[in-house]
């Protein structure tokens, strides 16, 4: 029998997700996200680009506000009222200190007990290649949320009035081929797919299929592959590294 994955933290508040691009946070993510908001739990969204390279079709200028706002009415359907765009240029964004002060920053203002990001390793499953963008920020982000409680890294901040936040508890890494815990994707699935959909435009430039049965067909058959290893429950699933 596979080994099976533990359940997330719950004793916790206030969770950020940090990731690169519109669109990352719903190939699966939200439907946790929309079970943790129904929860009482609060969480926030912090986005390194407003993805405007990531259609061919459109120019960055067009793509990148309509993109933004797709990602702002898809965070709402997930109950996430907080999106920040960090304004890194998309596809060329930069692993270095710049990247992790401004995540570092994103963490001294929200406070969060747990982080969220994406994969940030070179490859999805050793098989196919990730992005530089996901390996960059996920990346800073695992460094970033160790920043935010030094005060002698980024000491401008604390000039700014961004106090450091040594509060942080966990960074589960989304995407993760080696993951080791779960989040029961029933209760969130239906939301995490409209989610999705509202990335409309971006989805109907990947895909000629019918948007919706693409959305559902895509985020059910993943939460599903997690099910032998939670119990037989869908699911969707974090490396959790501890802080």
């Amino acid at each position: 029998m596979a080994e099976q994955l533990a359940p997330m933290p719950e004793d916790w508040q206030r969770a950020l997700a940090v990731v690169a691009h519109p669109d990352d946070l719903e190939y699966g993510c939200a439907a946790a996200v929309a079970h943790w908001t129904d929860g009482g739990r609060e969480v926030a969204y912090v986005l390194a680009t407003r993805g405007e390279a990531g259609i061919d079709s459109l120019e960055p200028a067009i793509s990148g506000p309509l993109r933004e706002a797709e990602q702002r009415a898809s965070a709402e359907v997930v109950g996430v009222g907080s999106v920040e765009f960090l304004d890194h240029r998309d596809g060329v964004i930069e692993y270095g200190p710049a990247l992790r002060r401004d995540i570092a920053a994103a963490i001294r203002r929200h406070r969060p007990e747990l982080v969220i990001t994406l994969n940030h390793r070179d490859t999805w499953g050793g098989t196919y290649r990730n992005t530089p963008d996901h390996v960059a920020v996920g990346r800073a982000a695992l460094d970033a949320a160790a920043d935010a409680g030094n005060r002698w890294i980024f000491p401008e901040l604390g000039a700014e009035g961004l106090v450091p936040w040594d509060g942080v508890r966990w960074v589960g890494v989304f995407g993760s081929d080696r993951p080791t815990h779960a989040v029961d994707a029933e209760p969130g699935l239906e939301r995490g797919i409209r989610s999705l959909l509202a990335h409309r435009t971006y989805v109907e430039a990947l895909t000629e299929e019918d948007p919706e049965q693409y959305c559902r067909n895509l985020l059910t058959e993943g939460v599903r592959q997690a099910a032998d290893r939670f119990g037989g429950r869908p699911a969707v699933t974090f490396e959790l590294f501890p802080c």
